[in-house]
This record gives C-alpha cells, sequence and structure tokens, in this order.
C-alpha cells in the first residue's frame, strides 16, 4: 500500500469482457464482505454520467471525466468493489487490486447471445476476449504485481473466485491495518 493511502479497507476492480461475470462476483462479494459495489454501468445512469447513445454498439456513451470526478470522494476510505469492462481510465491510487475475469469464447459467445449481443458488438466483445484486451489493459495501467486473471466459465469458478478474494481481503487486512 502506498504511504499516501490511509484507508483501513481495500478497494477491488472486476473488470473483464461484458459477460464474464463481473456483476455476479460482485455482487456475491459486497454480501460476503459488506464492502459496497459500485455498479459502474448503473451508476453512470444515475449519476448522468452518459454523453450520447452509440447507434453501431447499441450502447450509452460513457462521459469518463464526469463519472471519475463524482467517483474520487467515495474512493478515499476504501472497502469499494468497483464492477466495469474498461479499467485504464481509472487512477491507479484506487485500487490495491484488480481482478479480470477471463472466459472461454464459445461459453462467453453463448452468454452474450443470451443477452441479446448480435453483429459488430457481439463478434468484437468476442474478439476482445480472445486477444486478452482487458488483461493487457490491466496490466498496462496497474502494476503488473496487483492484477490477477481469474477464470469464470462456471458456477465453480464464481465460488472459487469469490472465495479467493475474500481470502485476500483479509490477508490485506493484517497487512496493511495495524
Amino acid at each position: 500500500m502506498s504511504p499516501a493511502v490511509t484507508r483501513t479497507l481495500p478497494n477491488i476492480l472486476i473488470t473483464g469482457t461484458p459477460g464474464t461475470g463481473k456483476s455476479s462476483l460482485s455482487r456475491d462479494l459486497a454480501e460476503r464482505t459488506g464492502f459496497e459495489w459500485l455498479e459502474l454501468s448503473k451508476l453512470a445512469k444515475d449519476w448522468s454520467c452518459l454523453s450520447g447513445f452509440d447507434e453501431e454498439y447499441q450502447s450509452s456513451v460513457l462521459d469518463e471525466d464526469k463519472l471519475l470526478d463524482t467517483l474520487e470522494p467515495k474512493m478515499t476510505n476504501g472497502g469499494k468493489i468497483i464492477d466495469y469492462h474498461g479499467c485504464d481510465f481509472f487512477p491507479e491510487r484506487w485500487f490495491d487490486i484488480v481482478f479480470v475475469l477471463r472466459t472461454d469464447n464459445t461459453i462467453l459467445y453463448d452468454r452474450l447471445q443470451e443477452r441479446g449481443y448480435t453483429g459488430k458488438k457481439l463478434t468484437e466483445n468476442i474478439e476482445c476476449e480472445i486477444f486478452q484486451t482487458l488483461l493487457e489493459e490491466a496490466k498496462s495501467s496497474y502494476d503488473e504485481e496487483i492484477v490477477h486473471e481469474l477464470p469464470s466459465n462456471s458456477q465453480a469458478d464464481a465460488t472459487s473466485n469469490a472465495d479467493r478474494v475474500v481470502s485476500w481481503i483479509e490477508q490485506w487486512k493484517k497487512d496493511n491495518v495495524k
């Protein structure tokens, strides 16, 4: 932990391609730890941090600067779980650990189709997973020591991942809270 950081609980980033299980893991962690889950896709709407709509991808366009300004005071004390499909625009100082969820392409394809993804949106998200785009983004945005890849193909993976993160939190508290 950086000497300038005095929080008593860690902040966690859960990232990965859409459909990899970020929200499920975040929800489970929030229930198990009491941490506050900040589901950015939802909060961006609630906080009016959207700057438009992308017709090609059928999705809202995030106003990153406005979102970051709104989030900044919330991140100070720790105990936050951020769930988002991107990570390169967040300040490095916000997070003590970053988990990148990864899903087998065929499983992910089915999950995204079930969500109604089609065409370019479906193809590009599958390619993002194939080329490890979000894993590479995380590794280039944060100290590689805090970036951890987690498989997210099954319910067994989800349970194991939650157990792993909870164990990490307990160790962080032992190492950082005196």
